[in-house]
């Protein structure tokens, strides 16, 4: 299983940049970098999937994608 995080691809169609995103959910521009930056989901805490779901005006599932790991033969 894997869980693709799709933070950059959101902020891109709303075309939102690390600055502003930051200042709406009230971090700092190189942390929003760091999360948006990853392509699978580690551990995120509530609070912060909160602050991007009411900033992007989106849901959880718009932010991140269950993928089943391909069968190796």
């Amino acid at each position: 299983m894997v869980i693709r995080w799709k933070l950059a691809v959101v902020m891109a169609e709303r075309d939102i940049s690390n600055k502003e995103l930051a200042a709406l959910i009230g971090m700092h521009p190189t942390s929003v970098s760091k999360i948006k930056t990853r392509r699978r989901l580690t551990r995120i805490d509530e609070a912060t999937l909160d602050a991007l779901c009411k900033a992007l005006n989106c849901q959880p599932g718009d932010l991140m994608v269950y993928e089943e790991d391909s069968p190796i033969d």
